[in-house]
């Protein structure tokens, strides 16, 4: 089992943003409804921007593009379901809402993402205050932010060298990608996901595998991947964590209301 209690300290980060003059309306969301985790992307080639709006019982999740928003649902395990799982009237004022904060998120990238970035790089140094650049003067918005500490762990101790990746399946699995020496890695030798009962990492090893070789035994790998799984997809990093402050922000649910 991975030691949960081996983590560094939280920290703190203020960012100092553009985020313009648009906000969503001041809408009451339904009670079931009011403390949405939010999440959002850019697709650079397509000029595409992605807004996930997500609850324990379901998803919905925005596409926009210059040409207007598209939306759909999703079930808490992130699969296409053809209907809201909520009623119609909490579906209405949701929608309302989102279709806003998807139209405010998506005016002001990629600009905003690549400050974002700049503002994690900034923490990841050391440094607690991000300041963004402007050609002129605007309204600009502070946002604190307290930042998860990652879990201990220790560097890769076995044989070759290994990668983790991305596979298609449900609860979100990585596959841990083994290669010789110092071969690119692309031998899948075990794989984590998301226990979808408890919200943990969960692992196994691939059928086969000749770990005399791997220089570490299953029993050992095993839980190092559930730490790397926990650090780099469940705990969220300082990007992560300021992008949902500033999704926040932008729908009017920030208690935070400190400007610059």
């Amino acid at each position: 089992m991975t030691d949960l209690s081996l983590r560094m300290p939280n920290t703190r980060l203020r960012a100092v943003l553009n985020l313009g003059t648009q906000r969503s309306p001041a809408l009451d969301l339904p009670p079931a409804l009011k403390a949405p985790e939010l999440f959002g992307d850019w697709d650079d080639e397509a000029q595409l921007s992605d807004l996930y709006v997500e609850y324990p019982d379901g998803q919905l999740h925005f596409e926009t593009t210059s040409a207007g928003s598209d939306h759909h649902f999703h079930t808490p395990a992130g699969d296409h379901r053809g209907s809201s799982p909520w009623s119609a009237n909490d579906t209405r004022v949701l929608l309302q809402w989102a279709t806003q904060l998807a139209s405010a998120y998506h005016a002001l990238l990629p600009k905003l993402l690549d400050d974002i970035t700049q503002a994690a790089a900034w923490h990841d140094a050391g440094l607690d205050l991000y300041i963004c650049e402007v050609e002129e003067p605007v309204q600009l918005d502070l946002l604190e932010i307290e930042v998860e500490g990652e879990l201990l762990t220790l560097p890769w101790l076995g044989a070759g060298t290994v990668s983790h990746d991305h596979i298609e399946g449900e609860n979100h699995p990585i596959a841990l990608l083994w290669g010789a020496g110092e071969s690119e890695p692309d031998q899948p030798i075990a794989q984590a996901w998301t226990d979808p009962r408890t919200g943990e990492p969960r692992s196994q090893a691939v059928p086969g595998i000749d770990w005399n070789v791997i220089g570490l035994a299953a029993e050992e790998v095993l839980p190092w991947l559930e730490g790397i799984y926990l650090n780099h997809h469940v705990i969220p990093d300082a990007a992560g964590t300021l992008l949902s402050a500033v999704l926040r922000r932008l729908g009017g649910l920030s208690s935070d209301r400190a400007s610059s």
